[in-house]
């Protein structure tokens, strides 16, 4: 590491590019009655991926404004690997506007399966709990 590099510094990325923000492994404590994964895991997921991206442009605390319309394209099953790809779509004063795209690995497929996608808007605060201006990194 260079004088000049700080261990608590992110590397520079492009927030419109897709890129992994989650990847995890479903568990019995996940499923509903019928097997499946709750959406509500589901949306749990989508809500943390959409703050690991909003750290990309700038290290505030950023809470989620909204999720819009969410679509379950296909079931989630206990076992399944869930991988959510994320990337700014919009960028504004004192938000940004995240794409979250679901993705499910299965033993059975040899490709990823879409189950769902979201779009969310995540607002940066300040100490006082104030959305505040930022500039992206």
């Amino acid at each position: 590491m260079s004088p000049d590099e700080r261990p608590d510094e992110r590397p520079a990325r492009d927030p419109a590019e897709r890129q992994l923000a989650l990847r995890v492994v479903t568990m019995p404590r996940d499923t509903n009655p019928y097997g499946t994964i709750f959406g509500g895991v589901i949306l749990s997921l989508i809500d943390q991926a959409g703050f690991v991206q909003a750290l990309n442009h700038g290290d505030f605390t950023w809470v989620t404004a909204s999720i819009e319309r969410v679509d379950f394209r296909a079931a989630v099953n206990l076992g399944d690997i869930i991988n959510v790809y994320t990337r700014t779509i919009r960028t504004g004063r004192t938000s940004v506007t995240i794409q979250a795209e679901v993705e499910t690995e299965r033993c059975q497929l040899n490709a990823p399966l879409s189950v769902t996608s979201a779009t969310l808007t995540m607002v940066a605060l300040n100490d006082s709990g104030k959305p505040t201006p930022f500039a992206s990194a």
